[in-house]
């Protein structure tokens, strides 16, 4: 068997990134403290999975203005393969990044372009081979231009493809008929807490999981639900859930990290780690993307290994306990 792909058909976007000390109030006019245009959005998601070791492709849509030119080209420059023509005559989308100083929290305004129009005959492009995994976010299927057809694709997707789904923070935007097609067909589902209670009304981590379960992930093989600095919950079907604490990190910016925790989180799975040993990978790709200014941050494989051994050796007792929320949280670092 071929090495296994990671295909994203989602968005890959240019972030216009402001540091900012809070959120402007209607009517405010504030002082950027810095500036930066960069590839974003699936971009950022690609790079971590490609610097963990995966073999990573896009088969989303690039225009061919500046910001389609800007994404082509870092692509090439990380090693992933772009698996459809340029879009002729439109430009790819772009997405505002609003960072606040002191908790390098963020806040996006998107707009689309190329990548939010998905016909049929996309379709080719976009088929994965024995053993690939396929990947896309919320963002596509939430555009009109895109989430139908982009539902279709996933419904039609060969049971020999992986498909994992990260709703993201646009989540409220999905017709809800697409989202549940979407759920009922992916095998490895993550999301934070807001967007969990987005489609499953708010509970517990541990009740929000096996909602998601019951109700429209039946065939899914693992929910991670991510806590942000907290750490992350792990929950396997059939199976009690587990609470994997993050690493403790000076945060300066937070843009990116979710997208380097699914990205390395899928590469770990990729070449045969657990998904628990997986899950703590890509919590370590996280916690070092938050350490650095811009979206496309994520660590390699050697970092990311140095960085737990590191945490290893400064605390080598593990322990298994009773967490809050009726979890066993993990304690390793």
């Amino acid at each position: 068997m071929a090495e296994p792909r990671l295909i994203h058909i989602g968005s890959a976007v240019v972030d216009f990134i402001y540091r900012i000390d809070r959120l402007p109030a209607p009517g405010d006019d504030l002082t950027a403290s810095s500036f930066a245009a960069l590839p974003g959005g699936g971009f950022n998601m690609m790079v971590a999975a490609r610097r963990s070791g995966m073999r990573t492709a896009y088969a989303g849509k690039i225009g061919d203005g500046p910001f389609g030119t800007m994404i082509a080209a870092a692509l090439k420059a990380e090693g992933i393969e772009m698996l459809q023509p340029v879009s002729c005559g439109i430009d790819s989308g772009t997405c505002v990044v609003l960072v606040t100083e002191g908790d390098g929290e963020r806040s996006f305004v998107s707009r689309p372009g190329a990548e939010g129009v998905i016909t049929a005959d996309d379709f080719r492009y976009m088929m994965p081979a024995p053993g690939d995994w396929v990947f896309t976010t919320g963002y596509t299927l939430a555009y009109p231009g895109s989430r139908e057809n982009q539902t279709r694709f996933i419904e039609m997707l060969p049971d020999h493809a992986a498909f994992a789904f990260d709703p993201t923070g646009i989540v409220g935007e999905i017709p809800v008929d697409l989202l549940y097609r979407v759920l009922a067909r992916t095998d490895w589902l993550s999301l934070n807490r807001s967007e969990a209670a987005a489609i499953v009304e708010q509970a517990d981590d541990a009740g929000m999981v096996q909602r998601l379960f019951t109700r429209h992930c039946q065939r899914a093989k693992g929910i991670v639900l991510r806590a942000g600095a907290a750490g992350a919950l792990l929950a396997l079907a059939g199976k009690d859930p587990v609470f994997v604490p993050a690493f403790r990190v000076d945060a300066v910016d937070t843009n990116g990290a979710g997208d380097a925790h699914v990205g390395a989180f899928i590469a770990a799975l990729s070449r045969g780690l657990g998904p628990l040993e997986a899950l703590r990978y890509a919590n370590a790709a996280a916690a070092i993307s938050t350490t650095r200014h811009g979206g496309p941050t994520a660590p390699d494989t050697q970092e990311i290994n140095e960085f737990l051994k590191r945490a290893q050796e400064g605390n080598s007792a593990c322990s298994g306990n009773k967490g809050n929320n009726g979890t066993r949280r993990e304690e390793w670092s």
